[in-house]
């Protein structure tokens, strides 16, 4: 047997990861690597954060799937700090040749997770992929996560161990562009306020606060945290970045004029960070699978940031709120059938606006 490390040099990353002690931290939904495996076993060491084995967590610990050529071929929570997931790929005892990703499908707040190695037999060689002509970059929250989306009965609640970003909208989006994806998302969070179900603002559940860093995590990574590393822009350029954040906001504002005044000002302030770091980047930006509240107030969001800056690189497209005939994931998130029926139509969006 012989082991590589998930450097670079042998991995391409996908999304925003960590390459820190010889390990390759994952922490926002749908991170991870890719490579090209020729050989007939395949063993991905994992290694959890320090949370993994504390008492109490429950299903909130780390969910990573290994898909070989697009099928799921291993699918673990991980509950340890030293995790294996041994595969044979080999077909009658000969070798294969197969695009391999390992991702975190479970969001960055309650756990992170790294790839400490990555280990084949003798034979076997593991090289990167190559970057896809284009990457997409979606700034959101449950509903970009893929929240519930293993568990269609709306009355259950959340678990990292029935969230499958692979399932939800965006990451569907990119397969059927074949773009790389990067995903920067919290469920729970919005521009001025996370989830409130009594009304009070939640002011610490602010995705643009966590925009420019690794993630935002309980769990450590070795001692350090996802937010208090900032993330490097230049090691990914986006071509499109799209928004989908004002569900959770939308609980908070409750159509009151201040507050919902408030939410377009700091919209357009967020879209001045997504400009900052990403200039040469379109930004589309989408509102209302889970409630259309908001939507006028993005609108105008957008047109007052183009009209200020003259960036007509920026658009709005609403989005009708999901249909009751076509299911609900807990807590009455989108199902898998609402995902892939926004991914459809947000893919042809895309390609009209892109011009791809």
């Amino acid at each position: 047997m012989k082991t590589y490390l998930p450097s670079d040099m042998n991995v391409k990353p996908l999304g925003r990861t960590l390459f820190r002690e010889n390990m390759r931290w994952m922490c926002y939904s749908a991170t991870g690597v890719e490579f090209l495996f020729e050989g007939k076993t395949l063993c991905i060491v994992l290694q959890g954060d320090d949370r993994c084995e504390t008492e109490g967590m429950g299903g909130n610990l780390a969910r990573v799937r290994v898909l070989a050529d697009g099928v799921c071929i291993a699918d673990a929570m991980i509950q340890k700090a030293d995790t294996r997931l041994e595969y044979t790929l080999s077909e009658n005892n000969l070798p294969v040749r197969k695009v391999i990703r390992v991702l975190k499908v479970s969001e960055t707040a309650m756990s992170t997770v790294a790839i400490r190695e990555i280990t084949v037999d003798d034979d076997a060689v593991i090289c990167p992929t190559k970057k896809k002509q284009h990457l997409i970059e979606f700034a959101g929250d449950s509903i970009t996560c893929g929240y519930g989306v293993d568990d269609e009965v709306a009355e259950h609640t959340f678990k990292t161990d029935t969230e499958d970003a692979t399932k939800a909208y965006a990451y569907l989006t990119c397969q059927a562009l074949d773009c790389d994806h990067s995903l920067v998302s919290i469920s729970g969070y919005g521009i001025i306020s996370g989830y409130s179900g009594d009304g009070e603002r939640r002011a610490d559940q602010l995705l643009p606060t966590y925009y420019e860093k690794m993630g935002f995590s309980y769990g450590s990574m070795n001692g350090v945290y996802p937010q208090d590393v900032p993330w490097n822009f230049e090691k990914m350029q986006p071509d499109l970045v799209v928004i989908n954040l004002g569900t959770n906001d939308q609980s908070f504002t409750l159509k009151k004029e201040a507050l919902c005044r408030e939410y377009c000002e700091e919209y357009q302030r967020f879209l001045k960070t997504i400009r900052r770091n990403n200039p040469n980047a379109k930004i589309l930006s989408i509102l209302g699978i889970m409630g259309m509240d908001l939507c006028a107030m993005a609108e105008k969001a957008v047109a007052e940031y183009k009209e200020e800056t003259g960036d007509e690189n920026v658009r709005f497209v609403p989005f009708e709120e999901q249909l009751e005939e076509d299911g609900r994931a807990a807590d009455w998130h989108p199902s898998q059938l609402t995902h892939k029926k926004v991914a459809a139509r947000l893919a042809e969006i895309v390609r009209n606006y892109m011009n791809w």
